[in-house]
């Protein structure tokens, strides 16, 4: 039993590392993290989603890829990939 589940333990540990070392994992947050510029009114009164949609209509998508409403002003924030 000791046997199968130091195998078991090797064998998540090998797919783990594959996975990290060809960048797998990476999330969406790593990949569309620099700021392109703000869009819409101010404040803007709309949703993460209207926001993103004020973002590719104004900048295209690419370079736009993730807009975002943020700061205690209310800001719509746009971002592309580095």
């Amino acid at each position: 039993m000791a046997r199968n589940l130091n195998f078991v333990s090797f064998t998540i540990l090998l797919i783990v590392l594959l996975m990290a070392s060809t960048e797998i994992m990476k999330t969406e947050a790593q990949t569309c993290s620099t700021f392109l510029d703000e869009c819409g009114p101010d404040p803007f009164l709309g949703t993460n989603a209207d926001c993103f949609n004020c973002c590719k209509y104004t900048y295209g998508s690419p370079p736009a890829c993730k807009g975002l409403v943020e700061g205690s002003d209310k800001h719509c924030h746009c971002y592309q990939n580095p």
